[in-house]
Protein backbone atom coordinates (compact mmCIF):
# COMPACT_ATOMS: atom_id res chain seq x y z
CA UNK A 1 0.00 0.00 0.00
CA UNK A 2 1.23 3.49 -1.22
CA UNK A 3 0.09 6.97 0.43
CA UNK A 4 1.01 10.32 -1.33
CA UNK A 5 1.71 13.55 -0.05
CA UNK A 6 2.27 16.95 -2.26
CA UNK A 7 3.86 20.06 -0.87
CA UNK A 8 2.70 23.32 -3.53
CA UNK A 9 4.01 26.52 -4.29
CA UNK A 10 7.55 26.51 -1.87
CA UNK A 11 9.02 29.78 -2.63
CA UNK A 12 12.25 27.80 -3.44
CA UNK A 13 13.52 27.06 -7.00
CA UNK A 14 12.79 23.26 -8.10
CA UNK A 15 16.60 23.00 -9.18
CA UNK A 16 17.57 23.76 -5.65
CA UNK A 17 14.59 21.23 -4.08
CA UNK A 18 16.03 18.46 -6.53
CA UNK A 19 19.67 19.07 -4.78
CA UNK A 20 17.99 17.29 -1.77
CA UNK A 21 15.52 15.52 -3.34
CA UNK A 22 18.27 13.10 -4.86
CA UNK A 23 19.98 12.11 -1.43
CA UNK A 24 16.57 10.79 -0.53
CA UNK A 25 15.41 9.33 -3.50
CA UNK A 26 14.93 5.22 -2.51
CA UNK A 27 15.74 5.38 1.26
CA UNK A 28 14.10 3.99 4.06
CA UNK A 29 12.16 6.29 5.67
CA UNK A 30 14.04 6.75 9.10
CA UNK A 31 17.19 7.26 6.81
CA UNK A 32 15.76 9.71 4.79
CA UNK A 33 14.28 11.70 7.80
CA UNK A 34 18.18 11.40 9.14
CA UNK A 35 19.55 12.91 6.21
CA UNK A 36 17.27 15.65 5.93
CA UNK A 37 17.93 16.45 10.00
CA UNK A 38 21.28 16.75 9.16
CA UNK A 39 21.31 18.65 5.97
CA UNK A 40 22.28 22.18 5.84
CA UNK A 41 19.36 23.38 3.58
CA UNK A 42 16.60 24.84 3.93
CA UNK A 43 14.54 22.51 1.19
CA UNK A 44 15.64 19.76 4.12
CA UNK A 45 13.25 21.62 6.36
CA UNK A 46 10.44 21.54 3.61
CA UNK A 47 10.84 17.82 2.83
CA UNK A 48 11.16 16.99 6.36
CA UNK A 49 7.64 18.20 6.89
CA UNK A 50 6.78 16.13 3.86
CA UNK A 51 8.04 13.18 4.39
CA UNK A 52 6.31 13.04 8.07
CA UNK A 53 3.05 14.47 6.27
CA UNK A 54 3.66 11.16 4.14
CA UNK A 55 3.93 8.78 6.98
CA UNK A 56 1.16 9.82 8.48
CA UNK A 57 -1.26 9.94 5.11
CA UNK A 58 -0.08 5.95 4.68
CA UNK A 59 -1.12 5.37 8.55
CA UNK A 60 -4.61 6.88 8.20
CA UNK A 61 -4.93 5.11 4.81
CA UNK A 62 -4.18 1.99 6.87
CA UNK A 63 -7.33 2.81 9.38
CA UNK A 64 -5.01 3.99 12.28
CA UNK A 65 -4.39 0.89 13.99
CA UNK A 66 -0.93 -0.03 13.45
CA UNK A 67 2.36 2.53 13.55
CA UNK A 68 4.45 2.83 10.65
CA UNK A 69 6.84 1.48 12.57
CA UNK A 70 6.17 -1.93 12.32
CA UNK A 71 6.55 -1.71 8.52
CA UNK A 72 9.68 -1.34 5.94
CA UNK A 73 8.43 1.98 4.81
CA UNK A 74 10.93 3.49 2.39
CA UNK A 75 10.54 6.60 -0.64
CA UNK A 76 9.38 4.89 -3.22
CA UNK A 77 8.83 8.16 -5.91
CA UNK A 78 10.13 11.80 -4.82
CA UNK A 79 10.29 14.45 -7.52
CA UNK A 80 10.24 18.64 -7.63
CA UNK A 81 8.25 20.38 -10.34
CA UNK A 82 8.50 24.13 -10.85
CA UNK A 83 5.49 26.05 -10.09
CA UNK A 84 4.49 29.31 -10.71
CA UNK A 85 6.88 31.88 -11.21
CA UNK A 86 6.51 35.58 -9.57
CA UNK A 87 7.72 38.36 -12.22
CA UNK A 88 8.72 41.87 -10.80
CA UNK A 89 10.71 44.67 -12.20
CA UNK A 90 13.94 46.42 -10.54
CA UNK A 91 14.78 49.65 -11.15
CA UNK A 92 18.52 49.78 -12.98
CA UNK A 93 21.01 52.72 -14.28
CA UNK A 94 20.35 54.82 -17.11
CA UNK A 95 15.98 54.30 -16.81
CA UNK A 96 16.10 50.40 -17.33
CA UNK A 97 14.95 47.45 -15.48
CA UNK A 98 16.12 44.06 -14.29
CA UNK A 99 13.40 41.73 -14.58
CA UNK A 100 13.43 39.15 -11.15
CA UNK A 101 11.55 36.04 -11.52
CA UNK A 102 10.55 35.12 -7.83
CA UNK A 103 10.48 30.90 -8.44
CA UNK A 104 8.53 28.12 -6.62
CA UNK A 105 8.61 24.54 -6.71
CA UNK A 106 6.07 21.95 -6.18
CA UNK A 107 7.05 18.51 -4.43
CA UNK A 108 5.35 15.33 -4.46
CA UNK A 109 6.28 11.77 -2.37
CA UNK A 110 5.14 8.36 -2.22
CA UNK A 111 5.57 6.09 0.32
CA UNK A 112 5.70 2.44 0.49
CA UNK A 113 5.70 -0.18 2.75
CA UNK A 114 8.21 -3.26 1.76
CA UNK A 115 6.12 -5.62 4.61
CA UNK A 116 2.91 -6.29 3.21
CA UNK A 117 -0.18 -5.59 5.47
CA UNK A 118 -3.04 -8.05 7.03
CA UNK A 119 -4.90 -6.85 4.21
CA UNK A 120 -2.82 -6.95 1.72
CA UNK A 121 -2.13 -10.55 2.42
CA UNK A 122 -5.44 -11.86 2.56
CA UNK A 123 -6.45 -10.19 -0.93
CA UNK A 124 -3.35 -11.75 -2.36
CA UNK A 125 -4.50 -15.16 -0.67
CA UNK A 126 -8.35 -14.81 -2.21
CA UNK A 127 -6.61 -14.03 -5.53
CA UNK A 128 -4.55 -17.50 -5.33
CA UNK A 129 -7.47 -19.01 -4.59
CA UNK A 130 -9.64 -17.63 -7.52
CA UNK A 131 -6.85 -18.45 -9.52
CA UNK A 132 -6.28 -22.08 -8.54
CA UNK A 133 -10.40 -22.42 -9.22
CA UNK A 134 -10.61 -21.15 -12.65
CA UNK A 135 -7.47 -23.78 -13.99
CA UNK A 136 -8.63 -26.89 -12.46
CA UNK A 137 -12.03 -25.73 -13.91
Amino acid sequence: MEAVAKLKSVPMSARKMRLVVDNIRGKNVEDALNILRFTKNEAAVWLEKLVVSAIANWEYKLGGSQSADDFDLFIKTIFSDEGTMLKRFQPAPHGRAHRIRKRTSHVTVIVENRKPTADEMAAAQTVEEVEATSVEE
